[in-house]
């Protein structure tokens, strides 16, 4: 595959990954503040838009940090330092955590669905719990009265 090639795929990638999901969060915001009739983003939305700047800032800081680390690399080896190699290798270095990131992420939504942890918030488990204890505690005000004399006064 040509340097051209890689180069391209490279950037549509990454360009794609971080455009779908900043898309996304925009439109989610939109279209929460048009149901909800929301006025302040950042006090409804400030968890998303504070971790997309802390993203954009890492990211921005892992270039700076792997450009310097790369033209050192070629300097060293009396070989031209090329942006176009720099972009092949921060391109593959930055899809290789999103995907261990992406990978852990889903493994632990999967497993979180479908395993239990008794007691853990994550787990399925909790809301059965919670359901449990409701129908428990509604079954002893019934038992004593006192939830027919809630529903009748009211």
């Amino acid at each position: 595959m040509s340097d051209t090639v890689v180069i391209t795929v490279t950037v549509v990638v990454l360009i794609g990954v971080v455009g779908y999901l900043l898309a996304t969060m925009f439109r989610g915001i939109q279209n929460e503040k048009r149901r909800s009739r929301l006025r302040r983003t950042w006090a409804n939305f400030g968890l998303s838009i504070a971790l997309a700047v802390l993203f954009f800032v890492s990211w921005g800081g892992q270039a700076v940090a792997e450009w310097g680390a790369y033209r050192h690399e070629q300097q060293d080896h009396n070989e031209p330092v090329q942006v176009s190699e720099y972009l092949v290798q921060f391109g593959q270095s930055t899809l290789e955590n999103w995907q261990s990131e992406f990978l852990q992420l889903f493994s632990f939504v999967v497993l979180a669905a479908l395993l239990i942890h008794r007691g853990s918030a994550e787990s399925k488990d909790s809301d059965d719990r919670i359901e449990a204890k409701i129908d428990g505690i509604t079954k002893r005000l019934d038992e004593a009265g006192i939830g027919e004399k809630a529903s009748t006064s009211s």
